[in-house]
């Protein structure tokens, strides 16, 4: 048995395409086999609905009378800073820059109430946003100040950009250490006292691909609540991590960079998110759709999370400092059963991610494409997988001359 994408497609567009998600076709395989739903279903949604740093907006202002270069000058919104260094009107707002008045950490642990990502909320609801903009003046950009008001309708382009989304599994954070300690993988209480963890599990996009078969550059995937493409992969993308028999990563893994038009994007589905004693960030909403191409992709489809293996790590020492102690190996079922035991020590466990959101995003997916208003896109390349030998690199430090 075998289809392409196309194929897909030309069922899509006659409203004949049957779209289950990733929680609903496990169920449909025990009871049918694997090869009679391979012949049925033709796409598999996939939904995550998590905090994802190396999440950014970049924005084309548009051009004052007189003209002016914030290029190399300074751009606040809402006096979050944004990054000037581009072009005379171009910008980009990482999701998690801080005010400069932000006491950040010196009042511990900071409370890092609005930043990047808040702006980034409030823009895609259609707020005014608050920008003072400097620059030094040219002769063809004579003005050197501005005080206005923007919002999504008023400037020229605004594109969500993220860098590295949608991880391929993650650390379970614990602390061994008898001090509560702020991380970005939230409050973490002294002596094991809590488990915090952040995946969709068996709704994760790269969870139910893991070889990256049919995701690839180019992919069209629902982002934000509007539709966005998978642009190259993201950054510390690490195909070569450790694997089950079935290709499922036990570490963090595979990343995409994903990219698409904020202006059709929802509040909604990118909300801007605050770390006590950590930082700003903002929690985004993607869905892709898995092409059945064949039978080896349906059973990539049918994980569970009683397959998903993740690391518990202890934030207060080992993380912190590079060392590559793991405490236990957990599955998903454990993690969201409540509790994990490790030790001999049962740990109440905690999503930062939601699962009725991923499970929300993956339904709403699945209706855009039963509906016709969604196609398939062929990836153009695909992501760099375990042949590609990657290895992450540490900064190397060096001695300044």
């Amino acid at each position: 048995m075998a289809r392409t994408i196309a194929e897909i497609n030309e069922k899509i567009k006659k409203g004949r395409a049957v779209v289950v998600t990733a929680e609903e076709v496990i169920g449909i395989a025990r009871k049918k086999g694997v090869a009679a739903a391979a012949k049925e279903i033709d796409v598999v949604t996939t939904g995550t609905f998590g905090p994802m740093c190396s999440s950014s907006a970049y924005m084309n202002l548009g051009h004052t009378k007189p003209r002016m270069k914030v290029g190399g000058g300074r751009v606040y919104l809402n006096d979050v800073p944004a990054y000037t260094g581009v072009a005379a009107v171009d910008i980009i707002l990482g999701a998690t820059a801080m005010p400069d008045d932000d006491p950040k950490n010196k009042i511990y642990p900071g409370e890092f109430n609005y930043g990047g990502g808040h702006v980034i909320e409030e823009l895609v609801a259609g707020k005014d946003i608050r920008m003072i903009a400097s620059g030094y003046g040219t002769d063809c950009y004579p003005r050197k100040k501005l005080e206005t008001l923007i919002n999504i309708n008023t400037i020229n382009e605004a594109i969500l950009f993220n860098l590295r989304n949608a991880y391929q599994n993650y650390n379970v954070a614990v602390n061994v250490s008898s001090r509560m300690i702020y991380t970005y993988m939230g409050v973490l209480k002294p002596r094991l006292g809590n488990a915090n963890f952040c995946s969709a599990g068996q709704l994760a996009p790269l969870l139910n691909d893991p070889l990256y078969k049919t995701i690839g550059i180019g992919t069209r995937i629902f982002l934000g609540g509007g539709v966005g493409y998978v642009a190259w992969h993201g950054t510390q993308h690490n195909p070569s991590a450790p694997r089950t028999k079935k290709g499922v990563p036990t570490r963090g893994a595979g990343t995409l960079a994903v990219i698409g038009d904020l202006k059709q994007m929802k509040a909604k589905w990118l909300v801007g998110t605050s770390f006590l004693g950590y930082g700003a960030t903002l929690t985004v909403g993607i869905g892709v759709p898995i092409p059945v191409l064949n039978e080896e992709i349906l059973e990539y489809t049918l994980v569970t999370d009683a397959d998903i293996l993740a690391p518990v790590v202890d934030y207060s020492d080992a993380y912190p400092n590079r060392k590559p102690d793991v405490l236990a190996e957990v599955s998903y079922a454990d993690l969201k059963s409540g509790k994990i035991n490790v030790g001999g020590k049962d740990i109440p466990t905690a999503s930062l991610s939601s699962y009725p959101g991923a499970v929300e995003i993956a339904t709403t997916l699945k209706e855009w494409i039963s509906s016709g208003r969604f196609l398939l896109s062929e990836p153009v390349a695909p992501l760099p997988g375990v042949e590609a030998g990657i290895k992450l690199k540490a900064l190397e430090e060096r001695p300044l001359p």
